[in-house]
């Protein structure tokens, strides 16, 4: 398989109540939405490998809390560690429908100024994966989507309301799902 780089990294995310966010900052960052979910630690055990049902549920979750369903995201941060995992995890996240995860990155839906960016940072596979701190990583680009602060203008999803940061553990085991918004 075609796997991101292993590397060193750190992250930090400041949580606290929105009335307290405001005396501190003009563009404060919510979280609207979270899930979490398990699966089989052997991929081999489960019904397909084309899936992973654990990242589906998760999602589901995120969206009901944050009351929002997935063509609302304009931007999406996936743990896209393999090449496979950007086709794989549209189709779970529901960005498209099953089968169509292929059509959706080839055809450019996933690029910025597409159907919903797509980690515009690059991903894993540019990035590399600093294990512990992936997660965090993940978060800290989409608050910085949503505040017009992409490191790069040439990476900046103009205009982004809502985001999701997706992470997960071993090959799809324990999936998170952050809906963030402004």
């Amino acid at each position: 398989l075609d796997c991101c780089p292993t590397s060193d990294g750190a992250a930090v995310a400041l949580l606290c109540k929105s009335d307290l966010a405001k005396r501190y900052t003009d563009t404060p960052i919510y979280v609207s939405g979270f899930g979490s979910a398990t699966d089989r630690l052997a991929s081999f055990n489960r019904p397909s490998l084309t899936t992973f049902p654990a990242a589906v549920k998760a999602a589901r979750l995120a969206y009901k809390m944050a009351d929002i369903e997935p063509k609302d995201l304009d931007l999406v941060e996936l743990h896209d560690c393999f090449t496979i995992a950007e086709i794989v995890l549209t189709e779970d996240l529901g960005l498209c429908d099953k089968g169509e995860g292929g059509s959706l990155v080839e055809e450019g839906q996933t690029e910025i100024g597409g159907k919903v960016a797509v980690s515009p940072s690059g991903g894993l596979k540019a990035k590399g994966h600093p294990i512990g701190a992936t997660g965090v990583g993940q978060i800290y680009e989409v608050v910085k989507q949503l505040r017009s602060e992409a490191e790069k203008q040439s990476r900046q999803v103009q205009g982004a309301e809502i985001g999701l940061a997706h992470i997960q553990g071993g090959f799809g085991v324990t999936p998170t799902v952050h809906i963030l918004r402004r």
